[in-house]
């Protein structure tokens, strides 16, 4: 489990704190989308977690372990795909060969297994050297054939074509388990839409949206035709879509993560209690 409490940071370079007073807690067995808009620190608490950043205040503990310490049992239970991906100047089998001892259930099977969803093959050709979009589905495929426990990934379907999208939501689909957390940061909602079982995002006053999609949903409608409270709405094809507090006499529908979004950072919802 990933526990933080009474976090804050700030860089040096800046007087305000880019994530103030946070409490979350990620539990095993989830799926997270971690969404907000540029500046309010997704890329920063991904960070902290994984221990390059050090919070001003407050702890992140990793299976209770404070991830300060930087220790082996922490590091091996921890994989990260950041946004810009910085790659070796080595073949893919030869980072395999550097890199999979780090993770004690490395599995060569599913890395296989991954390499021929995506279509791609062994090169004998430095990595730094991949387009953009396969350097990002080769590390993909690593990270899943690591095996570890907290599998953290900054905007991971930048840079994939729609096809590599969709073998993305498969393979990760296919790889979770109850052992697992995985936390997906990302602006490109509708790519993980349908993945994600709980929902973070982040504004420029901290933690708005903490809870699962079931409990989104118990609170919320999404659609043409609502009866409770309209939070928030615009215009479609089909009529004005809203988000609206779900009365009792209503159905569940499907959660619009990009409605959600929109309404937590409208302006006129700033006030709200989510």
């Amino acid at each position: 489990m990933i526990q933080i409490q009474d976090m804050s940071f700030g860089y040096k370079s800046s007087k305000k704190s880019v994530l103030s007073n946070v409490n979350l807690q990620l539990n095993p067995g989830s799926i997270v989308g971690l969404l907000g808009k540029n500046g309010t620190g997704k890329t920063t608490l991904l960070n902290l977690i994984t221990g390059q950043l050090f919070a001003k205040e407050g702890v992140i503990t990793i299976d209770d372990e404070n991830v300060k310490t930087k220790s082996k049992s922490i590091l091996e239970k921890l994989y990260f795909i950041p946004e810009e991906l910085n790659v070796p100047s080595l073949s893919l089998e030869n980072f395999i060969k550097l890199y999979s001892p780090f993770y004690k259930d490395y599995s060569q099977e599913v890395m296989d297994e991954c390499m021929r969803e995506f279509d791609l093959k062994y090169e004998n050709k430095s990595l730094n050297k991949l387009s953009m979009g396969t350097k990002k589905k080769v590390m993909i495929c690593f990270a899943i054939a690591t095996n570890v426990p907290y599998l953290l990934m900054d905007e991971p379907t930048n840079g994939l074509d729609i096809p590599s999208k969709r073998i993305f939501r498969k393979l990760i689909n296919s790889h979770m388990s109850e052992d697992r957390t995985i936390v997906i940061s990302t602006h490109q909602v509708h790519d993980v839409e349908k993945m994600i079982d709980h929902i973070v995002i982040i504004g420029e006053r901290g933690l708005i949206i903490n809870d699962t999609i079931d409990g989104i949903s118990e609170k919320y409608t999404f659609g043409t035709t609502p009866k409770g409270e309209v939070l928030y709405s615009e215009k479609s094809i089909e009529g004005n879509l809203c988000m609206a507090r779900r009365t009792e006499s209503e159905e569940e529908t499907p959660v619009s993560l990009e409605l959600l979004f929109e309404a937590v950072n409208d302006k006129s919802n700033a006030h709200k209690n989510w």
